[in-house]
């Protein structure tokens, strides 16, 4: 742990902002080893995806709480972060409504357009979900709390594995290609999570008294697409209880992460 988080102070050269390029850089690659699973792992079972979504969930869980909603609390109080949490869930909720999109479970949402391709639908999609979690490992770097970040980032990128794959899994289902073109689909999901880590760390960075909203409009996010996407969609085949026992893990995992690494 401590020689990761020295190799990415060093490449830094200690810059905050820096340290959130990185970091989701990192997370990015974890994604596209996730999405380029589908080239190996050719047929994998409905409940081996279920599981894994659920394992995703409960690590970006117990992420928004360990690493954003309880350090945001000691750095501004309740109330800030509560008021960035629900500047979060408005921000998600809007976009769900107002940019048209393709969900599996829900079908498509936003305004009718009939100028997009159903493949642009659903990585509209996946974008919107992925942005949260470029946002959360940003705004951690920015803090300047290295404890917090490290862990963060490498539990969100061990998330992305599973939904990177399940990405790909699902593109192939829906007929946005072949195999080659579906592990490119859940490449290209996860690069915005590049652009938002950035952004997050140059502004908890540049404006601290920010910190406390960033982090709870990063939790919220989070929260957000765990409850409105992520469960529903592990739950809508028949495999609630491995869907559960996934997330269970997913908590399991942050908080070692969290309690480990963090120190």
């Amino acid at each position: 742990m401590e020689v990761l988080s020295d190799l990415i102070i060093n490449l830094s050269g200690g810059n905050p902002v820096i340290q959130g390029l990185l970091g989701g850089v990192i997370i990015t690659l974890l994604n596209m080893a996730g999405a380029l699973l589908v080239l190996v792992i050719r047929n994998p079972s409905q409940r081996f995806l279920d599981t894994s979504l659920g394992f995703s969930a409960g690590v970006m869980l117990a992420a928004s709480f360990t690493s954003l909603i309880l350090p945001g609390i000691e750095y501004g109080g309740i109330l800030r972060v509560m008021a960035g949490m629900v500047i979060g869930v408005l921000v998600m909720d809007l976009g769900d409504h107002l940019i048209p999109h393709q969900h599996f479970v829900h079908g498509r949402e936003g305004p009718e357009t009939r100028r997009l391709k159903a493949v642009w639908l659903f990585i509209i999609a996946i974008t919107l979900h992925n942005m949260p979690e470029g946002l959360a490992v940003g705004v951690g770097f920015g803090s300047g709390n290295m404890k917090e970040a490290v862990p963060l980032m490498l539990a969100i990128g061990i998330q992305n594995i599973p939904e990177g794959f399940a990405v790909s899994i699902s593109a192939i289902g829906a007929g946005l290609g072949r195999r080659f073109y579906a592990t490119f689909v859940g490449i290209r999901s996860g690069l915005v999570e590049i652009p938002l880590a950035l952004f997050g760390a140059w502004a908890v960075h540049g404006m601290g008294a920010i910190l406390p909203y960033a982090m709870g409009f990063a939790a919220g996010a989070m929260l957000y697409v765990i409850s409105d996407e992520i469960v529903p969609e592990s739950h809508r085949k028949g495999h609630e209880r491995f869907a559960t026992l996934g997330t269970m893990a997913g908590v399991m995992v942050m908080l070692y992460l969290d309690v480990s690494l963090g120190g």
